[in-house]
């Protein structure tokens, strides 16, 4: 890697079968900043389009912090009124969607720092796994901001309406054995097993037939809209296609020959 791709916000590395996208801002703890924002739906946008790649995962360049929060600093700049703050919004919407609207399955390694928007991109993931140690918070209440309702309404799927309330009201800092309880992450590892445990998850989880994941991805996706809301065309569309692939053929066959498939993702 370059010195000068060192020093971006946002890298993004092909390891096929994975893909990792690492915020790179350790001198502000990986606070977001409109350009990492930026970076976030480009670098999704990559990773899905390459083939190789089978599971996304998400981390931060330095164990004490995956994402710490808004970089405050430019708010005064970018965020100083309703306007701007629209517009700012709406690039962080897309980001977002671009992790939701992912075809490959998206992991969330966290560890030292979660705070605000990393709470947020942390959600948008898939599953999320933290290190023992790592602190949660949505601090919106100190800041004087609120949450739009796809915010909140992401929050409230994954760890309740109560939970929600908690959060949002107390603004206060919880740790990672409290966001298991809630349910705000899939399991808790100690620090120095987090990485190996995640790589190895993922590795697996390649192996299995990226249509199937892309198909229980978009299933659940859409189980969770309004009923009225939902694209239920596309569900089946991609179960169609599921059962007409070579990968379902392949799947069959192996099973019956007692081997480990070969998915090729078509």
């Amino acid at each position: 890697m370059s010195d000068q791709a060192a020093n971006l916000p946002l890298l993004v590395e092909a390891e096929p079968p994975l893909g990792w996208l690492t915020f790179n801002r350790p001198q502000v703890r990986n606070a977001l900043n409109l350009d990492t924002w930026r970076r976030i739906g480009a670098g999704i946008a990559e990773l899905d389009a390459d083939d190789r790649v089978r599971v996304v995962i998400l981390r931060g360049s330095t164990p004490k912090a995956f994402i710490s929060g808004a970089d405050i600093s430019e708010f005064p700049s970018q965020r100083a009124d309703a306007k701007q703050a629209g517009a700012y919004r709406a690039q962080v919407d897309h980001s977002l969607a671009t992790l939701t609207n992912c075809r490959k399955p998206v992991l969330a390694m966290i560890s030292g720092l979660c705070i605000g928007g990393g709470v947020q991109v942390a959600l948008a993931c898939d599953i999320r796994f933290a290190a023992r140690g790592t602190r949660f918070g949505v601090p919106a209440g100190r800041l004087g901001l609120a949450y739009p309702i796809d915010g909140v309404m992401a929050l409230s799927q994954v760890v309740g309406p109560a939970n929600t309330r908690d959060i949002l009201f107390s603004a206060r800092l919880f740790d990672a054995e409290e966001a298991l309880h809630m349910g705000l992450i899939n399991k808790l590892l100690e620090p120095e097993e987090l990485e190996k445990f995640v790589r190895d998850y993922a590795l697996k989880m390649a192996d299995n037939a990226p249509l199937t994941l892309a198909a229980a991805k978009v299933t659940l996706r859409e189980a969770l809209r309004d009923p009225a809301e939902r694209d239920l065309q596309t569900v089946l569309d991609m179960i169609t296609r599921c059962y007409e692939s070579e990968d379902y053929q392949e799947g069959v066959r192996a099973f019956l020959e007692r081997r480990p498939p070969r998915f090729a993702g078509r």
